[in-house]
């Protein structure tokens, strides 16, 4: 009969060959310590350093650790979709590989998740981050939040500690497009919050680029939200009234021989009021091809290139 890890954590792997040996070392230590059972599954989004091979080497060396590639750059958040896909924990922990999650955290969340909560998320009370980095993300979660009406905290992000059930929910949801804070916080449970210390990237600096995380964020919120649609709909309507109070003031000042050039009132009418018109029939439209259209590709989120072991291999 194999046995069930208590804890499994799941890391997304993308530029860190001078830093996965670190982690490992450090989530062994902090867990060690423990009297529970654990895996360390490590993902490889199709890094272009030597992060494969080093996490290779590390699966052959700690028999907890676990290493996944997949077949291209998915990015972080399907990534982490693939790990859950692999955990067998009864609880499974979420965090970047670069350490500014710190391992020793966990055994707080663990803690405060052991007292009935579903869901415990790391507050990042202090970012460590570069100002550009803190300053996009904060405005990144308030449009969000206004063009969504669900409130995220940009104080959290990935790393936090699940319940299995909420685990299998996460997997149940079937979107193509992921952004993993926004299924958690959609998902429901019982959540709650633990204060976290927040380090500085122990090498390197992150692969988000400005464009990236900017494409980044408009895919979310047009994946996430129909409000901008709406808000198109809605600016559709107002040219529309606009127009034709527009019109009618034409068509007085024409009957009032207040214009002279002959087909100027009718044109004028006419354009106005049906590009409203237009304008408002292309936002209702849009509204069902977007939901049509998200839920009819079915593509997968990742695609497993190697499993280094299929096995669960447990640490105590």
């Amino acid at each position: 009969m194999i046995e069930t890890p208590e804890i499994s954590i799941v890391s997304p792997v993308y530029k860190a060959d001078t830093i996965i040996e670190q982690l490992v070392i450090e989530l062994k230590s902090v867990l060690n310590t423990q009297n529970i059972t654990y895996e360390i599954i490590l993902v490889d989004d199709r890094s272009p350093d030597n992060s494969w091979v080093i996490m290779q080497q590390l699966s052959k060396e700690h028999p907890e650790v676990t290493s996944i590639r997949l077949s291209r750059n998915f990015g972080q958040h399907p990534a982490i979709m693939a790990g859950l896909d692999r955990a067998k924990g009864n609880w499974v922990v979420v965090m970047d590989c670069d350490l500014q999650d710190q391992p020793k955290e966990i055994i707080k969340m663990y803690t405060k998740a052991k007292e009935g909560f579903d869901v415990v998320l790391a507050r990042r009370t202090k970012r460590k981050d570069s100002f550009f980095k803190r300053m996009s993300s904060k405005f990144f979660y308030k449009t969000f939040n206004f063009l969504t009406g669900v409130e995220i905290n940009n104080e959290i992000a990935n790393f936090g500690i699940y319940n299995k059930k909420v685990v299998k929910a996460l997997q149940n949801i079937g979107d193509t497009l992921v952004f993993f804070p926004i299924f958690v916080k959609w998902v429901g449970f019982n959540q709650t919050t633990v204060k976290v210390d927040h380090s500085s990237r122990l090498d390197g600096k992150s692969s988000y680029k400005w464009l990236t995380l900017f494409k980044l964020a408009f895919n979310t919120i047009i994946s996430f939200s129909n409000k901008p649609l709406i808000l198109f709909l809605n600016f559709g309507i107002f040219i529309s009234i606009l127009s034709f109070f527009g019109g009618l003031v034409i068509l007085i000042k024409a009957l009032n021989n207040q214009i002279v050039v002959l087909g100027y009132s009718s044109i004028i009418i006419s354009i106005c009021f049906f590009s409203g018109i237009i304008i408002t029939f292309l936002g209702i439209i849009g509204l069902y091809l977007s939901k049509t259209f998200n839920q009819t590709k079915k593509r997968p989120i990742f695609i497993i290139d190697y499993d280094e072991n299929q096995k669960i291999k447990l640490g105590k």
